[in-house]
């Protein structure tokens, strides 16, 4: 455990906290701003937490989804507390063996300006590399990043030549999907949900079929309902879809039916559904071929970056509207 005079220190705390389950598309009256006061930043003795200063936090669309009654999946949001999500973090005091205090982290942390984290209860890496922008690691770097390795590389197994086809392409993980497929040779379009991201296109299936007269090898799915509808039906025989989420459904009440099922059984198509958690395993391998893209300037990763924790909840609230462009980051505190 750390001695240090900054681990003595009592600080107030500036937290986003969830007020109650919703239903529909998320407000910024669903969450508060408030301070609390007199918090030490040392650990519990005897523990094995850490308590870190939190840096940056990733407005990611699943959170979305934790902030109803159930999700099926995930466990939700508890009224009352701090939001949470990936974000990244310097370690003030430590009980844990594998941190110290001035570590950098990025993980599962509190919407806050300090958190106290439970190991390994919490997702948390230790940032080793230091020569790329921090706020990478809530993207590039971090979730996003893995998301769009895993699910084009090794869910999708590209081919050179191929056609690709990527929807939400100019967010978070979409953005990472396109430049990827570029680099194996691939033909690749994408989506975006705003006029201001893209041109407007009242006919989805015709709009495939123009972009691609010879069908889709590869579908990353970021969307859902009426899109994925058209893709089915713009699917090459023996195509792939890497079912990353359905952001065009988290909203609804009753999520829409995809009626163009059938499309799958005379195509062929395989469909698999992954996580990022699975690949996690994979993070030291991912680096190895991430970072050179990044130092090389193979790879360029684009951010939509607030400044200030009280201007979480309408960064957050606006990924559903389509508001950002590039990756969205809430600065907690410079680094």
């Amino acid at each position: 455990m750390a001695d240090g005079s900054d681990t003595e220190a009592v600080v107030s705390n500036k937290q986003v906290i969830f007020n109650d389950y919703i239903s529909g598309f998320p407000k910024e009256s669903d969450m508060s701003i408030i301070t609390t006061g007199n918090l030490k930043l040392k650990v519990p003795p005897a523990s094995q937490d850490i308590v870190v200063k939190n840096l940056y936090l990733s407005c990611d669309p699943y959170m979305r989804l934790l902030m109803k009654t159930s999700s099926g999946i995930f466990s939700p949001y508890t009224p009352g507390s701090p939001i949470t999500g990936f974000g990244v973090g310097k370690v003030m005091d430590s009980g844990h063996p594998e941190f110290k205090p001035g570590d950098l982290v990025w993980g599962i942390t509190g919407w806050e300006q300090y958190s106290l984290l439970k190991v390994p209860n919490n997702l948390l890496f230790k940032i080793q590399h230091t020569d790329v922008p921090l706020s990478y690691y809530t993207g590039i770097l971090g979730m996003p990043g893995v998301t769009a390795y895993a699910g084009f590389y090794e869910v999708c197994s590209p081919k050179k030549g191929e056609y690709v086809f990527v929807s939400a392409a100019s967010g978070a993980v979409g953005q990472l999907v396109g430049q990827f497929a570029k680099l194996v040779g691939c033909y690749v379009v994408g989506s975006a949900g705003t006029q201001e991201k893209r041109s407007e296109e009242p006919d989805l299936n015709a709009a495939l079929k123009r972009c691609f007269p010879q069908g889709i090898d590869i579908y990353f799915e970021n969307v859902g309902g009426k899109m994925l509808d058209a893709v089915l039906l713009n699917m090459r025989i023996h195509g792939r879809i890497a079912v990353c989420g359905f952001v065009s459904q988290y909203n609804l009440a009753e999520p829409e039916g995809v009626h163009n099922l059938m499309a799958i059984v005379y195509k062929r198509v395989r469909v698999q559904g992954f996580a990022a958690s699975d690949y996690y395993p994979q993070y030291s391998k991912f680096l190895d071929f991430i970072l050179p893209c990044i130092r090389e300037g193979k790879i360029k990763y684009v951010e939509d970056i607030v400044e200030g924790l009280e201007k979480g909840p309408a960064a957050l609230v606006g990924l559903f509207s389509g508001r950002n462009v590039g990756k969205q980051i809430v600065v907690v505190a410079p680094e």
